[in-house]
């Protein structure tokens, strides 16, 4: 089986002679230590004319394989939420019922253990718009969370959301178009410390 478990930077990409490598997020906190059959899908950053764009590597994926997203934390999630929602559908349409559940992972570089660590993705769905009702959780490009337009502290996010008239069900998790990936995964590492109920599976990118 083919498995990754370690290399801060994935493997190199060359394109007219120029040499691009991905620069993962980094965290003290390891979600999954390892992911076995897989492929992978490499976006690496760059900069055409003053624009950002994601260069996508998906020539190696695999349908019935799990995937690993490496993805360079400075790119915007407007760049790439809707390329990553096209191969989530991708995989979905090819998908048999004789297939095994196959997994999305994004990679993300792990400081203490120094190796690549995993946050799974496969149950969530993405939409790039505002939700019309439901409390929003609101994660800002600079770090800030607002709670249906209200500032709220960090570190008290799971203590409101618990003790807020809404259940869990109406919460909707919303994130910044123009935060970068590394600030997505960090948010994401965040909210898995928060002692709520119930976490749900959509994503509203706005």
């Amino acid at each position: 089986m083919k498995k990754i478990t370690c290399l801060f930077l994935v493997p190199l990409l060359f394109s007219c002679g120029e040499k691009k490598e991905i620069l993962l997020p980094k965290s003290d906190v390891t979600v999954v230590k390892e992911v076995l059959d897989l492929s992978k899908v490499d976006f690496f950053f760059s900069v055409v004319n003053n624009d950002t764009l994601a260069v996508v590597n998906k020539n190696t994926v695999i349908t019935t394989t799990n995937w690993v997203f490496n993805i360079d934390k400075r790119l915007p999630l407007k760049t790439i939420i809707p390329e990553i929602k096209k191969l989530q559908a991708k995989k979905l349409k090819r998908k048999s019922d004789e297939d095994l559940p196959k997994d999305n992972f994004y990679s993300y570089a792990d400081s203490i253990g120094k190796n690549l660590a995993f946050i799974p993705f496969t149950k969530i769905v993405y939409r790039e718009e505002k939700p019309k009702s439901g409390l929003i959780v609101f994660f800002k490009k600079d770090n800030q969370v607002f709670v249906n337009d209200s500032l709220v502290k960090r570190v008290e996010l799971g203590r409101y959301l618990n003790n807020a008239k809404d259940s869990m069900d109406n919460v909707r998790f919303c994130f910044d178009k123009n935060s970068s990936f590394g600030t997505y995964i960090q948010n994401k590492l965040f909210m898995r410390t928060l002692d709520l109920k119930m976490i749900e599976f959509t994503e509203f990118v706005y």
